[in-house]
C-alpha cells in the first residue's frame, strides 16, 4: 500500500468529492485517463496526487487500483469586498487536503476474496444447534403426546385455543385435568385468562373418566 497527500490545496472539498468518488476502486491507469480528459480543477489535482501515489508504490499504473480517495476540509481563508454604502461582505475562500491511497492489483484481489469468502460463510453456533433441536424434540414430543391423548375440546369451558395451551403445558388427557391442583388452575387461569370457573371443566372431565371406566 502506498499512498500520496496534498494539503492546504485551494479548491472547495465538496466540489473535490464528486470527482473523488468516481475514481475509488478503479485501476489506476483507467483512473488517470478519466480525471485527464475530466474539464475541472479537482480533477487536474487529484491526477497529480494519483500520479504521485502511483510513483511511490513502485508499480506501473496498470497494476495498481485506487483503494481509497479521500478528501478532508482544510482551513477557510476569510476575506471582505467593499460594497455600496461604505458596507463590506464576507468572502470564504476554502481550502482542502486531497489523500490517494493505491494498492497493487494483486493484493487488493485477494483481499476482496477473502471479505467476500467471510462473507458467504455461513456462522453457525453450538448453542443455537442445541436450542433448535431441543425446541424440535420438545415439539415432535407435545405432537406424540396430543395424538395419543384425548379429545379436550369435549370438557366443558375447553375449546380449540384452549386445549392447544393446555397442550403446551402438559395436559393431553382427562385424568390430568382431573388431578390439576389449586395451585396449577391458579397459574393456568392467571396465565391464559381462562373464561369461567376451571372447576367446572375439572368436574366434567371427572364424568368422562367414569364413561370410561364403563
Amino acid at each position: 500500500m502506498s499512498r500520496a497527500l496534498l494539503k492546504f490545496i485551494r479548491v472547495s472539498p465538496t466540489k473535490s468529492r464528486l470527482i473523488a468518488r468516481e475514481i475509488q476502486g478503479m485501476n489506476a491507469e483507467e483512473a488517470l485517463a478519466a480525471l485527464e480528459f475530466t474539464p475541472n480543477k479537482a480533477a487536474k489535482i487529484i491526477y497529480k496526487v494519483l500520479a504521485s501515489a502511483v510513483a511511490n508504490s513502485g508499480e506501473e499504473a496498470e497494476d495498481c487500483v485506487v483503494t481509497s480517495c479521500r478528501v478532508d476540509n482544510g482551513p477557510v481563508l476569510k476575506r471582505f469586498k467593499p460594497r455600496a454604502r461604505g458596507m463590506a461582505s464576507g468572502i470564504r475562500k476554502p481550502t482542502a487536503h486531497i489523500l490517494v491511497v493505491v494498492d497493487p492489483a494483486s493484493d487488493s484481489d485477494e483481499s476482496t476474496k477473502a471479505v467476500a469468502s467471510k462473507k458467504s460463510a455461513p456462522k453457525v453456533a453450538k448453542a443455537d444447534k442445541s436450542q433448535s433441536e431441543q425446541t424440535s424434540t420438545k415439539s415432535n414430543t407435545s405432537k406424540s403426546d396430543a395424538k395419543n391423548g384425548d379429545d379436550l375440546t369435549k370438557v366443558k369451558g375447553i375449546g380449540k385455543v384452549y386445549e392447544g395451551k393446555l397442550n403446551d403445558e402438559g395436559v393431553f388427557t382427562y385424568e390430568d385435568i382431573a388431578n390439576m391442583t389449586d395451585e396449577k388452575i391458579a397459574i393456568m387461569e392467571e396465565k391464559y385468562s381462562f373464561k369461567g370457573d376451571f372447576k367446572d371443566s375439572i368436574e366434567d372431565a371427572k364424568k368422562f373418566i367414569d364413561k370410561k371406566g364403563e
